[in-house]
């Protein structure tokens, strides 16, 4: 991701400087009014896209968050810088882990996302920069940890999040229907599948993008 943020949250100027490089280059200003919130499981998990420092402090208070999965991995960006001196100052747990929304889902990673919902200081709260592909991803990667089914983790990646399932970003999609249909017929948990059958290779192999819609995420949403 571009950035003009290569400062301290800690001065007035860095701040500021944090502040311009969030709003203006990494799309902040649409998020000071609109934050793809929603319940993965009400009271423990929870999903937006990057939060403002005061979208955190109200999460804080609204939903008594204590940890942030951040999906976007340590940049050198505003968002970063800002969300993260917020998380530190309201006592939350912030983890670091980058996904990818036009690629196969990695498993390694997959594993580390496992294992920080298995450890963490709930209620969470997970978030990428909209909240549609990589959130929708790991919300729907929760959803299988816990027993649930394709079906489910799959509405996690909807429209209704800005998720367009006939773009890169559907190659997502066919990670969940590809589980659906080798692991949750045979009767497999998820894990099971993932260490014993997943094929990352395949996966990227066997998925076809359209162009039309590609080109509107990328370009006109500007997902990342």
């Amino acid at each position: 991701m571009n950035s003009i943020f290569r400062g301290d949250v800690a001065t007035a100027r860095g701040r500021a400087l944090a502040w311009v490089d969030s709003l203006f280059i990494d799309h902040a200003l649409f998020r000071l009014i609109w934050s793809n919130w929603a319940a993965v499981k009400p009271g423990w998990l929870y999903r937006c896209n990057h939060p403002t420092p005061q979208r955190l402090a109200w999460a804080a208070r609204r939903y008594g968050i204590a940890t942030v999965i951040n999906l976007r991995g340590a940049t050198q960006s505003g968002s970063y810088a800002l969300s993260k001196d917020a998380a530190q100052t309201l006592g939350m747990e912030m983890h670091d882990i980058s996904l990818e929304s036009r690629g196969a889902p990695q498993k390694d990673r997959i594993l580390r996302l496992f294992g920080i919902y298995t450890a963490m200081r709930g209620p969470g709260l997970l978030h990428c920069k909209s909240g549609a592909d990589r959130a929708g991803l790991a919300a729907g990667l929760f959803v299988l940890f816990e027993g649930g089914t394709a079906a489910a983790a799959l509405r996690q990646l909807s429209l209704r999040f800005g998720h367009i399932a006939q773009a890169k970003t559907g190659i997502l999609d066919a990670f969940f229907l590809r589980f659906q249909r080798e692991g949750e017929a045979a009767g497999k948990s998820f894990l099971d599948w993932l260490h014993e059958d997943y094929d990352e290779i395949a996966l990227k192999r066997d998925f076809h993008a359209n162009g039309l819609a590609s080109f509107i995420d990328d370009w006109v949403l500007a997902h990342e």
